[in-house]
């Protein structure tokens, strides 16, 4: 038995016979649970080389015979389908993008198969090797065109029509003259949610016969996501704008970057700075992607921009952006909107025809005051979509039902109750009552406010949710009523005037 110096030395000047037997069993009791944890170790050790050598015969074993049967996709074929590709894009790729390809191509061929460096430059070579270089939509610019399906798809947008029609006017006429088109100021369509800014970028690409690409910034808060990862890093990938090109399959497609003023600014860079070397004209025929490691030319890409507050926009940013401004729509818009295109799409979504269905006008016009209040349409359609799923619902428990009539009358029965209430202004003045203007983000609207006079110190107290414009013409207005009327009669000082409004 093999004992510590310590534990000899206490058996030996031990002089109870007794004891000293005792701890002998419990120092011999100690060795077998260590003797029996390490064969234990030895064992797993032991199982797991096993385990790996046979893994390894095994893959060996079966490439021999893969290569026997002769459907062995060796690693020089691989490699050699890389040089392949790489040969065949060489004409249209950039010096120094055939110079990254081909050495990450050539360190391959001298890496060991199984190994994770292996792994992760071929996964390089994929993406690489995806980019569509030299591939462009061949179609001629023609603003008849981009006119004609802007009117299609989109009712009323007279002005953003005109200045869509205007950007694009400029690039035919350089390409007829033969110059040099640049991509210029980068469009930016700005307006409330809902009011047709990502529907425009579609029509814009399929008059151009482009495919768009839709990079969502909301929220965005790392500048890697659209530069792409090192790949220093485990499960790196290129960043948005090149999988945005991989996926369209095309050099200058329609690529919309929604949402652009709501980019976030954190610890993990600033994906503004991103932002302005993509869509300035000077630097984005060069853009690096850190992935890639090489650059990639931009300048044929049309960027378009979405934004809901352009103060929200960083100024530099901002100064690289022509913005067109979409309105709120009027009830009468809507209602035009809803009768040509919303309703006949979601009839069709839901497998109805026109013919089994008729929703009169003054339930459509009840329907878009009654049950939405928006700037857009967004939920308008919903409404229609509801409105749908019970009418499919009712053909089907009724087969004898050929035409289902949605009137006034019956327009609750496919709604719970109505969501919005409108409340008609009075003309007749009424004291403490006085009407004010306000502004919303579905629109401007008239806003009831309502006071009434306690005692106190002569105080104006200003309650609710009040923007500091209506809080500054409250102090206003209570200024000129002071001067206007005589203190003495009613003794204004003596009391207060608590402001609200009504909801």
């Amino acid at each position: 038995v093999k004992l510590k110096k310590e534990q000899a030395y206490n058996l030996f000047v031990e002089s109870n016979t007794e004891k000293r037997f005792l701890d002998l069993i419990e120092y011999l009791i100690d060795e077998i649970e260590a003797n029996k944890l390490q064969k234990e170790i030895r064992s797993k050790v032991h199982t797991h080389i096993e385990k790996i050598n046979k893994e390894y015969f095994l893959k060996e074993q079966l490439k021999q015979i893969q290569k026997e049967l002769g459907s062995d996709t060796s690693r020089d074929e691989e490699i050699e389908e890389y040089r392949k590709k790489i040969e065949a894009k060489k004409e249209k790729m950039s010096a120094e993008a055939y110079k990254e390809v081909h050495k990450q191509i050539e360190r391959l061929s001298r890496m060991h198969p199984d190994s994770s460096d292996a792994s992760m430059t071929q996964t390089y070579l994929d993406w690489a090797l995806e980019i569509p270089f030299g591939h462009e939509s061949k179609k001629e610019l023609k603003i008849s065109e981009v006119q004609n399906q802007l009117d299609k798809d989109h009712f009323s947008l007279e002005k953003p029509k005109e200045r869509i029609t205007e950007f694009f006017a400029v690039k035919e006429l350089m390409e007829l003259r033969g110059m040099k088109s640049s991509s210029g100021a980068i469009i930016c369509f700005s307006g409330p949610p809902g009011v047709g800014k990502t529907s425009l970028a579609n029509s814009i690409a399929e008059a151009l016969k482009r495919p768009l690409i839709r990079i969502a910034l909301g929220g965005l808060e790392d500048v890697n996501e659209l530069r792409g990862h090192r790949r220093t890093y485990v499960g790196a990938m290129p960043g948005r704008i090149v999988q945005g090109l991989i996926d369209a399959k095309k050099m200058n497609p329609v690529v919309v970057l929604d949402e652009i003023d709501k980019v976030a600014k954190t610890g993990r860079g600033d994906p503004t700075a991103a932002l302005l070397e993509i869509l300035d004209p000077e630097q984005n025929k060069e853009f690096r992607d850190y992935y890639l490691n090489f650059n990639i030319d931009l300048s044929k890409v049309i960027f378009i921009a979405t934004a809901n507050d352009v103060g929200k926009i960083p100024a530099p940013l901002r100064d690289r952006m022509e913005f067109i401004t979409i309105s709120s729509y009027t009830p009468q818009e809507k209602y035009e909107i809803a009768s040509r295109y919303l309703l006949p799409q979601e009839l069709k979504k839901h497998g109805l025809r026109k013919s089994e269905v008729n929703i009169s006008k003054p339930a459509m016009k009840e329907l878009i005051h009654s049950y939405t209040r928006e700037a857009g349409v967004r939920n308008l359609r919903r409404r229609i979509a509801d409105m749908s799923r019970k009418v499919a619902r009712e053909i089907l428990e009724h087969p004898e039902t050929t035409k289902v009539s949605i009137t006034l009358k019956n327009l609750k029965n496919y709604f719970d109750k109505t969501v919005f209430e409108i409340e008609k202004t009075t003309k007749i003045p009424v004291v403490g009552v006085v009407n004010g203007l306000a502004w919303t983000a579905v629109g401007g609207d008239v806003l009831k406010i309502e006071s009434i006079r306690i005692k106190g110190k002569g105080e104006m107290q200003l309650t609710g949710s009040l923007g500091d414009v209506m809080k500054e013409s409250a102090r206003i207005a209570y200024s000129v009523v002071k001067t206007l009327i005589d203190t003495k009669k009613l003794k204004i000082d003596a009391s207060n005037i608590p402001l609200s409004p009504k909801e």
